[in-house]
């Protein structure tokens, strides 16, 4: 198993937890994910699964600067492009391989105060749901997760305004994986490891006039 995140530091110690390897790599980059496939390749052999996970926090509407919106983009999007143009050739010439590609509730919803992640999320959703029905046919299997609130460095455990909200049903990360695992292991396009964003998602797709007038009532409670 490789590790990588911009954070030497912590793939490190992630690779050593498992004994696997770590490779330091800015996603938003596509000579960085080439380097990672190609010493993930070199060191084990072809990739079976691709877990394309990273994200950041994107605050801000319309008013937010231009670097944040591509920022986000280069985050949220372009890293499951840049991953999918690095390994879908070899996956497609063997016949198999697996694409779990993170985006998120707000994917699917929205995500209050934060007008760049809500955006880029749900073009990863788009994204996630073009490849599995351009691909299936060519033995390629993708996931997309979307989950609501995980503790971690995007979703501290004293977080403040939406986060308050957001923290009220958070999971651990280790919750969270095993959750991932069961999905892959059934093979589902959609994985939540909160069960209710699904029953939101219907709510939203059946009566979205309601859902938005929903969402301004929290809008104002959390953040005026």
């Amino acid at each position: 198993m490789v590790v990588s995140d911009y954070n030497t530091e912590g793939a490190a110690k992630v690779a050593a937890e498992i004994g696997g390897l770590a490779v330091t790599a800015d996603v938003g980059k596509e000579a960085d994910i080439k380097n990672l496939v190609d010493i993930a390749t070199r060191q084990y052999g072809p990739i079976d699964l691709f877990c394309s996970n990273a994200g950041i926090p994107a605050p801000g509407g319309a008013e937010a600067p231009d670097e944040m919106w591509q920022r986000s983009w280069d985050i949220h999007v372009m890293a499951h492009v840049y991953a999918a143009r690095a390994v879908l050739p070899s996956m497609i010439e063997r016949g198999s391989g697996y694409l779990l590609q993170t985006a998120s509730a707000g994917g699917l919803l929205t995500t209050l105060g934060q007008a760049p992640y809500a955006v880029s999320k749900h073009a990863a959703v788009a994204f996630a749901e073009y490849l599995s029905i351009t691909h299936a046919r060519q033995g390629i299997k993708v996931s997309c997760l979307c989950p609501f609130g995980v503790i971690s460095g995007m979703l501290p455990e004293d977080a403040e305004g939406v986060g308050k909200l957001i923290l009220k049903t958070a999971i651990t990360p280790e919750a969270c994986a095993d959750y991932v695992v069961t999905a892959l292991d059934k093979e589902e396009f959609f994985i939540f490891p909160h069960p209710e964003i699904l029953e939101y998602f219907k709510a939203r797709a059946n009566n979205h006039e309601r859902w938005l007038h929903h969402m301004r009532k929290e809008q104002e409670r959390y953040i005026g």
